[in-house]
């Protein structure tokens, strides 16, 4: 009787086992039927706040029948290669002033299709609490990339510490400064970097994903740009593909109220939409 007991034990789990194996590679096949029916597009970003952005929209674009692939970079140039190559469908990282200057440098056929927000740069200290405290002949770190790095001594400019010769110059380089009162040394460093390197020099003018992502606030900073700035982040696309309609869904997407609502939230005036 127990060794008849043992066996229906035995012959029961087997059973179970097997409905439940059954059920779950149902659920699986379910799964990837209903992945396999989506349009796949492959979008690059930088992880904060544009992955973040993406995130929020991702499951809006799966009832339009759409999968977005968040791809993350940690720097500016391999997305845009990415893009134009046809390794990616999308990327939104940089904005438009960037952009011209690596299609024209690089040859791209890609462009811009939307203006998503805007990211102030910010001058950070850790040895200095305001500008008039800047000491004769410190060392300020700024983006090593033309347009970032001539936005930079743009802010710099704006703010007193030097005098640019065409302050509306977006590519201006050291050569440009007229006036340098305080003789502040510039080094150019990645845009990436500063934010690791910014305790060692005097300070740095940083892009604000970068200070996002290093925990920086827009209330750390001495300095902004205020909501002048034209360096809105966009979204940009194969010029080949501005009027696809799985791109053109994204894009409406992404400069949904829910967008904007997301961004008023999470970031709370650290970054502002730009639509």
């Amino acid at each position: 009787m127990k060794k008849y007991f043992k066996f229906l034990v035995i012959a029961f789990s087997i059973f179970f086992v097997a409905c439940e194996n059954n059920a779950n590679n149902k659920t699986q096949a379910e799964s990837t039927d209903s992945t396999s029916n989506l349009e796949v597009i492959k979008i690059g970003a930088t992880p904060n706040p544009h992955a973040r952005i993406l995130e929020n929209i991702k499951d809006d674009l799966r009832s339009d029948g759409i999968d977005l692939e968040i791809i993350e970079f940690s720097d500016y140039v391999l997305p845009n290669l990415s893009l134009n190559d046809g390794s990616i469908d999308a990327n939104f990282h940089q904005h438009q002033p960037y952009l011209d200057k690596m299609v024209e440098d690089k040859k791209l056929k890609i462009e811009s299709i939307a203006k998503v927000h805007i990211e102030p740069l910010g001058f950070y200290s850790k040895k200095y609490k305001s500008i008039d405290s800047i000491k004769n002949g410190a060392t300020i770190a700024i983006p090593n990339d033309p347009s970032n790095g001539g936005r930079a001594l743009i802010l710099l400019h704006n703010n007193g510490i030097i005098k640019l010769k065409d302050s509306n110059n977006l590519y201006a380089t050291e050569l440009d400064i007229v006036e340098n009162p305080k003789n502040i040394k510039i080094k150019q460093i990645e845009a990436a970097m500063l934010p690791k390197v910014f305790g060692d020099v005097d300070g740095a003018v940083i892009n604000g994903n970068y200070a996002l992502q290093a925990g920086l606030s827009a209330k750390d900073a001495i300095f902004l740009e205020d909501s002048r700035s034209p360096y809105a982040n966009i979204l940009v696309v194969r010029s080949s593909d501005i009027n696809n309609p799985k791109i053109l869904k994204l894009k409406e997407r992404l400069l949904s109220p829910k967008t904007k609502q997301f961004i008023d939230e999470q970031y709370k005036g650290e970054i502002v939409s730009a639509f």
